[in-house]
């Protein structure tokens, strides 16, 4: 079993392959010119680019508004996760987003924010329940039509700090508690998500829809689930923060089970104070803290960092094997 970890790494700018624009038949040969050949630039740009953090701090600011944002993330959404590329990381768009950010603005201008993710967007793994008109499948066909229209504890938490419920993130099918030999991040309902910084390449674990969204700014954070190396994984291979909490300190209520004895939800996002600030929602057991409060930039001094080289070394030998063969 993967040990429990909060898994920081530093946000790469988002850089996705696209095919170019084939030349027309008779067209000239010098009209193909590099300009012509030029791909897309799908790097997230403004207020989504930045921090889960930078975003609730510009809404506060008024910098931006909760119904801008969300309506910015939808776009981003449609533009490359539909299409472009197609990263196929978000399930499902909440059709209420839009009215429950202009919902949290007039809070705002009112002065009755309702806590520091007063109109932060945030992706759900598609495994945790949500009043929203949403269903919750699991990835699953057999539950395409499964829309409970209740709030699992931690979404409820959510929303209590003013989040924005923005939709449901692909996940490897029933949380990937199906084969030994299963698909990383792929469902009958989602077909396969692709990790945004390479396309090819594994997005890991069954919370990859949801380390795949925050890795290209599709919201400010996502909620995971793991029970072993689910929100890990997806976290170190995409490049964003994951936290797997003690078992117990998020309520498992109304999410789709593995184990009671290790299954958990998690905040996935940027940085280690955005998960701290999710985390802060989120927590509904008696253990629970302010973890904002506790961060210490000095927490890490002396501390020493062990690499399982060995690991480094069978991949090696396994490719020159495979190319043997």
């Amino acid at each position: 079993m993967k040990t429990p970890m909060v898994v920081a790494a530093a946000v790469a700018a988002l850089s996705m392959a696209a095919a170019g624009c084939a030349t027309q038949a008779g067209d000239h040969a010098e009209t193909d010119a590099p300009a012509a050949r030029a791909k897309p630039d799908y790097r997230a740009t403004g207020v989504i680019a930045k921090s889960l953090p930078e975003i609730a701090e510009a809404l506060r600011l008024g910098e931006i508004t909760a119904e801008a944002l969300t309506a910015d993330y939808v776009a981003r959404i449609e533009a490359i996760d539909r299409a472009g590329p197609r990263l196929q990381s978000v399930i499902a768009v909440n059709p209420d987003a839009l009215k429950d950010a202009r919902a949290s603005d007039a809070r705002r201008a009112a002065g009755k924010p309702l806590g520091p993710l007063e109109g932060v967007p945030i992706l759900l793994k598609d495994n945790v329940e949500s009043a929203d008109n949403m269903a919750t499948t699991a990835g699953a066909l057999a539950l395409k039509d499964n829309v409970t229209r209740r709030d699992s504890p931690l979404v409820a938490g959510l929303r209590a700090q003013g989040a924005i419920i923005l939709g449901k993130t692909n996940l490897s099918q029933w949380a990937n508690f199906r084969d030994d030999l299963s698909m990383s991040g792929w469902s009958a309902l989602g077909g396969q998500v692709k990790n945004p910084h390479m396309l090819d390449r594994n997005p890991c674990g069954s919370s990859s829809g949801s380390g795949a969204a925050v890795a290209a700014s599709l919201a400010a954070g996502a909620v995971g689930t793991e029970t072993n190396g689910s929100i890990s994984c997806p976290s170190t291979v995409n490049g964003v923060v994951g936290f797997k909490p003690t078992v117990g300190l998020v309520s498992q209520q109304y999410i789709v089970p593995i184990s009671a004895s290790q299954d958990t939800a998690g905040p996935m996002t940027k940085t280690v104070k955005g998960a701290a600030m999710m985390l802060n929602a989120m927590a509904t057991g008696e253990a629970r803290s302010d973890y904002v409060a506790a961060l210490d930039a000095g927490a890490l001094k002396g501390a020493r960092i062990g690499v399982a080289r060995f690991g480094q070394v069978r991949t090696l030998r396994s490719s020159r094997s495979s190319t043997r063969r």
